[in-house]
Order: C-alpha cells, then sequence, then structure tokens
C-alpha cells in the first residue's frame, strides 16, 4: 500500500514539477521592462492576454507554449515598447481535472501576460 503511495506522489511530482516554461525579453524585438519607477508610471495601453500551455508525457514535453510576441505583433510596431509586464502561470480546476481524467498524459497550464503597450 505504501509502494503505491510513493508512486502516486512521484507521478504528481513530476506531474507539477516538470511543466516550466521559460520567456525571454530578447526575442520580442522592442524594448521591455518588468517594472517601471513608482513614481512615475507608464504612459500607454494596458493589456491582459490569457492562453494556454500545454505539456504531455507527464510534463516532460511540451506540446504548445503561448507567445507574447505573437500575440502583442500588431501593437509592437513602429518603436512601441512594453513595461510593467508581469507574467502569470497557473493551473486552474479545469487544467487539473484534464490532468487528473488523461492521468498526466496532457497537462495544460493557464498563462496570463499583463503590462502596458508604450508608445
Amino acid at each position: 500500500m505504501s509502494i503505491g503511495r510513493a508512486v502516486l506522489a512521484l507521478a504528481l511530482a513530476l506531474a507539477v514539477g516538470a511543466c516550466s516554461l521559460s520567456y525571454d525579453a530578447t526575442t520580442l524585438g522592442v524594448p521591455a521592462t518588468l517594472a517601471s519607477p513608482a513614481d512615475q508610471p507608464p504612459a500607454g495601453n494596458r493589456f491582459a492576454i490569457s492562453s494556454k500551455a500545454v505539456f504531455g508525457l507527464w510534463g516532460l514535453a511540451r506540446f504548445k507554449q503561448p507567445s507574447l510576441r505573437k500575440t502583442l505583433a500588431a501593437q509592437l510596431g513602429g518603436g512601441a515598447g512594453i513595461a510593467d509586464v508581469k507574467i502569470k502561470e497557473r493551473s486552474r480546476w479545469s487544467d487539473i481535472l484534464v490532468m487528473v481524467l488523461t492521468a498526466g498524459i496532457i497537462v495544460p497550464r493557464s498563462v496570463t501576460f499583463e503590462g502596458v503597450v508604450t508608445k
């Protein structure tokens, strides 16, 4: 009975721990800042975009990775930049349900990009 629990704990640790994304601001092609001075908030249009990342085989394979560059391509032309960038990655209840129903073969994650498009 304890071996079964150990195997289940290991499988859950792989499913949750192996799912990671890396983000690189140099691929955006525009200036990007994670934070601006507190006394000078950036001027521009705020955005919040949600997307899905999908992993497979208990998080070991990456099937789909969201791209901030592709999502904001139309808004980032002509010397624009982004400021106050926040990236939130989480598992919603529906993501956990899919992971449990597929026994970790498919592991979706919800990713939200937030920030300000500056001119």
